[in-house]
């Protein structure tokens, strides 16, 4: 595996060599999501023959922006092409079973494997890097398990072990910085021009809605950040930690929006009005809480 940012072709969404999993496996729940309600297990009913999406240039006007942000980061084609040799969840009940619940957690393993590569680029040589670099190998280790062993691993457990190391790259990444404390914050909707966000503890954060018209979020940790619906237009994102493309694809943005070089303006993005930045409103939400470099999650 690469250690450069991003992780190597692996852990990057492959659907040609997938049958579909995230199309079956997963339930919907009808919301501004999804446009319908699907029990785990049943195949959407968009889900064509030939494991593709008959709706996929479609799927945002059709009442399915869920899928457009969702990223399985390689585990589809590695459940499908290695774990199982190649075989279809069509094929009998047993299989598809199987698969689905292997998928539940290849998913985040591969989630987790592509974070812990990002804490590695981002680490000099020490012992955290060391420490990095073998929590790579050992997660890699674990995906390459049989389906028994995989469905048998206490998936968050692993990432609650991995999480402290996670922690402390983003901490000596953003060492310095005196950036505000937000984890887990509450900021669905708010007002957050102006706000110094600048080597940010914004981990788990909801920033639904939010309004981050030209803020500066370099060196901002948004490891699992809810993007949804934020207005990122003319913020600079440029050195933003922990960030992945599929957080800025449930967001707002426009070409002003500055991003770091391994992402991309998303599609979607290119019909968005380019109003000018405004100033912050009179009594806007702000960030608040105390300023922690040492903070854990």
């Amino acid at each position: 595996m690469s250690e450069t940012p991003r992780g190597g072709t692996e852990l990057r969404a492959d659907c040609a060599r997938c049958v579909g999993l995230c199309c079956v496996a997963p339930a919907f729940a009808a919301s501004a999501d999804f446009a319908l309600d699907k029990p785990a297990g049943k195949p959407c009913p968009n889900l064509g023959a030939d494991s593709r999406c008959g709706i996929h240039p479609q799927l945002r006007e059709r009442g399915f922006p869920g899928c457009t942000v969702f990223d399985c980061f390689g585990a589809g084609q590695h459940v499908t092409q290695v774990t199982f040799g190649g075989r279809d969840w069509r094929d009998d009940p047993a299989t598809a079973s199987a698969m689905f619940a292997t998928f539940a957690v290849v998913r985040p393993l591969h989630e987790l494997l592509w974070y812990l590569t990002e804490a590695l680029a981002l680490t000099p040589a020490g012992p955290l890097r060391d420490e990095l670099r073998a929590a790579v190998e050992e997660t890699r280790d674990l995906t390459g398990g049989d389906a028994d062993a995989l469905r048998q691993l206490d998936v968050d457990a692993y990432r609650g072990r991995m999480n402290p190391l996670l922690v402390q790259a983003s901490e000596r990444a953003r060492a310095g910085q005196n950036g505000v404390d937000q984890r887990g914050a509450a900021l669905l909707g708010a007002d957050l021009r102006g706000a110094d966000l600048v080597g940010a503890n914004l981990r788990g954060a909801c920033l639904i809605g939010a309004d981050l018209r030209g803020v500066r979020l370099r060196l901002a940790d948004l490891t699992g950040a809810d993007l949804r619906g934020a207005d990122l237009r003319g913020a600079d994102l440029s050195g933003a930690l922990f960030l992945h493309q599929s957080q800025l694809d449930a967001a707002r943005g426009d070409r002003r929006t500055v991003l770091p070089p391994a992402l991309h303006h998303p599609p979607h993005w290119s019909g968005l009005s380019l109003t000018p930045v405004g100033r912050p409103r009179p009594g806007g939400a702000r960030p608040g809480g105390r300023r922690k470099r040492d903070a854990r999650r």
